[in-house]
């Protein structure tokens, strides 16, 4: 299979649901502002969000992907459709009583991730409000995650890449047609969330008919499968949820700052989630099987190579767009955003949030390739405990950083935290044998350097003679906007053409 041809089509997909993404924020932000009623949905909308990331997307496809696999190669087609029931059942049980709890304590709940709204009762209520409806989305895109890594694991990658696109036309659709119908009329984007959630699950069923994976839930806590997924979900729950805790405790900070801090923060990593979902989420998508599959057959040497493959790619891809986020804040954040009732100075804060996470990027990119190396062997400890000690680390950088810089410091502190982790991922692997960097890497990023220097030095010329951001309406703004981009991205890989870099040196294959 060839790793580049995948990873293209993955990313293209989710390039497509980025878009959309950014299409759905920016009528948000027109519709909507940032202000109480944004905080409030925002808030509601991450927690199921983060309880998602830990039990499903999280901690479940590190535990379950590995063990899929290995079914699939060595225990036959009736065998792995058996766990896969069995699996299912659990998982639904599981999560089924979660949201019960979070539909039913939803006031308590936000009292403990959001403390700063209690001081502000309607805030809170409307909070409250939108966490009742929006909490049953971790069930269903918790049960789409499932699918999604029974796909991946048939190599199906492009379907679950795609389903993401379809929250967001949900929500598109609610915010522009169905807003008028609700009141107040921020509860459209909570029950579009909901909406979006079974649309991603509804859409996956026939893909596993197809590959003969469809099949009812069924409980048996006997079954030794399913207590080997379990065995090595408790490590991995505590590990992702390390990171999702950051979230939360940033969260907690950000609600005891000016009104609107949690809606900038939640804009600016909205484009910091196009780079790192269209290059580190399918780049994790894809390694994950591929490695696992390789480190059970005890090829060690291809293992090897695959992860150096994409620490490179990683490099590639992610030391422009570093940069580009950076130099291109304002541009970025006044296009898409500052029309209506979101102001200059919502865009402003958001711009300063923008630039800390942009620091972060390359490390949480470096991540999602590294730690699949790990999740591959069934090592689930080490990523755990490296984890743990980034969130201390993060917290102490909140404390300093929040004070000088606000939200902003917020931001900085986890991109300190994810650079950290992402060198600690790479000594481990280093220090365990199981990585050995190829030749080259010292003219490799002597290369790639000279050629971000130049993209810089053309990006902030350009912007010296483009008019003012916010002149003009949004066509305009997005013209000039994409043709600094294309400037940006042709001297980049013009560059890398003339340095000696060709398209092939990536086009590596692996055994399946």
């Amino acid at each position: 299979m060839n790793l580049l041809k995948s990873l293209a089509a993955v990313s293209s997909i989710t390039m497509l649901s980025r878009v959309l993404g950014f299409v759905r924020d920016t009528i948000i932000a027109r519709t909507f502002g940032a202000g109480m009623a944004t905080d409030a949905f925002f808030i509601a909308f991450k927690l199921p969000n983060l309880l998602r990331r830990i039990f499903a997307e999280g901690a479940f496809s590190q535990a379950f992907v590995p063990i899929l696999a290995e079914y699939k190669s060595q225990q036959g087609e009736e065998a792995t459709r058996t766990f896969v029931a069995y699996v299912t059942g659990l998982l639904t049980l599981a999560l089924a009583l979660v949201t019960l709890l979070g539909i039913v304590f939803a006031p308590w709940v936000i009292w403990a991730t959001a403390p700063g709204f209690v001081d502000a009762p309607e805030k809170f209520q409307l909070t409250s409000d939108l966490l009742r409806v929006t909490f049953p989305y971790i069930l269903l895109i918790s049960l789409s995650s499932l699918a999604g890594a029974i796909l991946n694991t048939w190599n199906r990658f492009s379907v679950p890449a795609f389903v993401p696109t379809l929250l967001n036309l949900a929500m598109i659709f609610f915010a522009l047609f169905l807003t008028p119908y609700f009141h107040p009329p921020v509860m459209a984007l909570g029950w579009a969330v909901l909406v979006g959630g079974l649309l991603q699950l509804l859409y996956q069923l026939p893909h596993l008919k197809k590959i003969g994976m469809l099949v009812l839930p069924r409980l048996n806590l006997r079954d030794s499968g399913v207590w080997r997924v379990m065995k090595q979900m408790l490590p991995a729950i505590l590990g992702v949820s390390v990171s999702q805790i950051s979230l939360i405790i940033n969260t907690i900070f950000a609600s005891f700052l000016a009104a609107g801090s949690v809606s900038w923060m939640y804009y600016a990593d909205r484009l910091m989630e196009l780079p790192s979902g269209v290059l580190g989420v399918a780049l994790g998508t894809i390694l994950l099987p591929i490695l696992s599959k390789t480190y059970a057959s005890r090829d060690r040497h291809e293992y090897s190579r695959i992860l150096d493959w994409g620490l490179r790619l990683c490099f590639v891809l992610v030391l422009p767009c570093t940069l580009a986020l950076g130099l291109l804040a304002e541009p970025l954040t006044v296009s898409l955003f500052q029309y209506g009732k979101f102001d200059a100075l919502d865009a402003a804060m958001t711009q300063r949030a923008l630039i800390a996470y942009a620091v972060g990027l390359l490390g949480i990119i470096v991540i999602k390739v590294l730690a699949p190396g790990f999740y591959a062997q069934q090592n689930i400890r080490t990523p755990v405990k490296i984890a743990i000690f980034t969130l201390i680390v993060t917290q102490l950088l909140n404390l300093v950083f929040i004070g000088p810089l606000q939200h902003a410091g917020l931001a900085l502190a986890i991109s300190v935290g994810a650079c950290i982790n992402a060198a600690l991922l790479f000594w481990q692997l280093r220090k365990q044998d199981l990585f050995e960097p190829q030749p080259g890497w010292a003219v490799f990023l002597l290369k790639l350097i000279v050629a971000v220097v130049v993209m810089s030095v053309v990006l902030l010329g350009l912007m010296q003679v483009i008019p003012a951001w916010s002149d003009g309406q949004m066509l305009a703004r997005f013209i000039r906007l994409g043709g600094l981009v294309v400037a940006g991205v042709v001297t980049y890989f013009g560059m890398l053409l003339l340095l000696g870099f060709r398209l092939k040196d990536f086009s590596r294959s692996a055994i399946m």
